[in-house]
């Protein structure tokens, strides 16, 4: 427990150091996450083909959709837990860990029960097409059951980062990642399992990365789980979703712009020389290397969630203003070094999945080269809306994600799509991108004008 009299270090440490203890381990610990599908779809790539790929690629959204639940309880809670830690109400953050255990533990079921009950409606929800479903549904059973593990492992990454040790789930994830890869070519290959053995692979290393997260339970610092508060109150576990929403709407309009777009890419891609399922696993393709970018946001996003609910909760309002700038300028800086890859290298990521293939190269540097168009300014909406969040604001947070995704960027792929085919569904990506850009600067702007109002800033 952290002594009445001591000051936190959220309060006192450097924010750049801060900000850079906080990212790294949780940056990479969601690249480990992604990894796992990323090494699924270069070992099927190149033991199955384009239409293995395909099968993982509709299986993704329901990677994305657990993360969603994931950081709607796991941030939820570490920023109402930040906040009580910064206001001095101890009690109130050992009950919040509390409720959220139980809360990840009934995510965890519904997701296989709802899974396991509907298989084929989602593998066809998800874009599969018909030479695809059979592999499809085979990797979905599956992967199915190394959900929940998945589910508390993306969770407690910020609720331990929130109790001060983010190098610990840095460490699990790696774990699990390590054995994914290890058994990935033996599944595969060595035992000529194809897509089966990718599954297989995926979550035996998702069982021993959520297992140890759950082992480091009765470890936590700052906070205590204890079993008379297991039982979620309604207040409560409100406050923990009002404040989780905007990363679960993050992540799960992510997935239906992703289900959305499988189906465009089936539907408009046979219409060019890719054909469909090509153009179907080029852009699954290119999403999953977008995660490895996305999770460079997420780190750098979620670093200041603690750092700014701590001193928002104890009124030090400057130091929440600095750490917000600084954030915004790193999410940029990695937005331009993004875009610069993304414009110069697609056939170089696109020949890691398939290679020998000249058709699939020109797929993948068109697709990339469309979609990630404003990716330069792709950042700052998810600094801002992080921001937003770790205030208590879950208004302003949810907004951004809101009007960049479903405002935005699904009604533009589907109006585009049926008046330019191919191309239209792409470009609402980059349209999209630049309205989420403005909308975070008159936020925050208005936001920062309010507290000088105030009287809380110079």
């Amino acid at each position: 427990m952290e002594e009445p009299n001591k000051k936190n270090p959220l309060e006192t440490e450097p924010i750049g150091r801060l900000i850079r203890t906080y990212s790294i381990p949780t940056a990479l610990t969601l690249m480990v996450n992604y990894l796992y599908n990323i090494a699924d779809q270069i070992f099927v790539g190149q033991g199955v083909g384009v239409t293995g790929m395909a099968a993982t690629n509709v299986a993704f959204p329901l990677t994305i959709v657990t993360i969603a639940l994931a950081l709607m309880l796991g941030d939820g809670c570490a920023a109402n837990l930040s906040l009580c830690l910064g206001r001095r109400q101890q009690e109130e953050a050992d009950k919040t860990v509390s409720h959220t255990v139980t809360l990840l533990v009934i995510a965890g079921v519904l997701l296989v029960l709802v899974g396991s009950l509907f298989t084929p409606q989602i593998v066809r929800l998800f874009g599969a097409t018909d030479t695809a479903f059979q592999d499809s549904l085979a990797y979905t059973r599956i992967i199915l059951w190394g959900l929940p593990f998945l589910l508390f492992s993306s969770a407690y990454t910020a609720i331990i980062r929130a109790d001060g040790n983010p190098q610990y789930t840095m460490k699990c994830m790696m774990l699990g990642a390590g054995i994914n890869l290890v058994l990935d070519p033996i599944f595969i290959f060595g035992l000529h399992m194809g897509v089966v053995g990718a599954a297989i692979a995926t979550v035996i290393g998702q069982v021993a990365a959520g297992g140890l997260c759950l082992a480091y339970l009765p470890r936590l610092r700052l906070v205590k789980v204890h079993r008379a508060w297991l039982r979620p109150t309604a207040s409560l576990s409100g406050r923990i979703l009002k404040l989780g929403i905007p990363s679960f709407l993050t992540q799960i309009m992510t997935a239906a712009v992703q289900v959305t777009m499988n189906n465009l890419m089936t539907r408009y891609g046979a219409q060019t020389v890719y054909g469909s399922d090509m153009a179907l696993s080029v852009y699954g393709m290119v999403m999953k290397v977008y995660q490895i970018a996305h999770a460079m946001f997420v780190g750098v996003s979620s670093a200041t969630q603690p750092i700014n609910g701590y001193n928002f909760g104890a009124k030090i309002y400057p130091r929440v203003k600095a750490t917000y700038k600084m954030a915004g300028g790193i999410a940029l800086l990695v937005s331009v070094g993004w875009f610069a890859v993304y414009q110069l290298f697609p056939r170089a990521i696109g020949s890691l999945f398939v290679a020998g293939n000249p058709l699939y190269l020109d797929a993948c540097q068109h697709i990339f080269r469309l979609y990630m168009l404003a990716f330069f300014l792709y950042g700052l909406h998810m600094a801002t809306s992080s921001f937003f969040q770790g205030i208590g604001k879950p208004i302003q947070a949810l907004a951004i994600p809101l009007v960049r995704q479903g405002v935005v960027l699904i009604p533009l792929a589907l109006l585009l799509s049926r008046s330019i085919g191919f191309d239209g569904a792409l470009l609402a990506a980059p349209i999209a991108d630049v309205a989420s850009f403005v909308l975070s600067l008159v936020l925050v702007i208005r936001e920062f004008r309010g507290w000088r109002k105030e009287g809380w800033l110079a």
